[in-house]
């Protein structure tokens, strides 16, 4: 089993577990840290990743940053991707296509998910999230493709 949903799963029913794993991968990736998120639910296929709407995230005009949810939606993208790869595999971001729908005035939640990944040659993973408002509107809808390839050989 990958580490990361090894440690997910002996943490996330503990008391403060799921913000101490969500504070893991923030140390682990530090960009992430500037949006103090929070790993909701987490398994291959899907991940949901959550933020507050408060004032280090918000724009001029009151509402979530759209970089701010970018953020968020790599972040979902990319925890979600090393945990459902083989593990003969490692990925990296390689493009991200994003529509801005509407101003997310709440706190927002990413829900990100991706189909089975097949071991073998190099390829192009879309993962698609869909960024969220408290009602369960769609405010961001992004892909972003991992290019996934074998693990070099030590």
């Amino acid at each position: 089993m990958n580490r990361a949903l090894a440690a997910w799963q002996r943490m996330e029913g503990k008391p403060f577990g799921k913000a101490l794993f969500s504070r893991v991968i923030c140390w682990k990736a530090p960009y992430f840290g500037s949006i103090s998120p929070r790993i909701e639910e987490f398994r291959p296929g899907f991940a949901r990743v959550s933020m507050k709407k408060r004032r280090a995230v918000q724009n001029h005009i009151g509402t979530v940053h759209a970089i701010a949810m970018c953020n968020l939606a790599e972040m979902a993208a990319g925890t979600l991707t090393e945990i459902s790869i083989p593990a003969s595999m490692r990925w990296l971001p390689k493009g991200m296509q994003v529509e801005y729908l509407k101003k997310a005035e709440t706190d927002v939640e990413a829900h990100a998910t991706v189909g089975a990944v097949t071991e073998g040659a190099s390829q192009d993973v879309p993962v698609t999230v869909e960024v969220k408002n408290r009602a369960g509107e769609t405010v961001v809808r992004a892909v972003i493709t991992m290019w996934v390839t074998p693990r070099k050989k030590s």
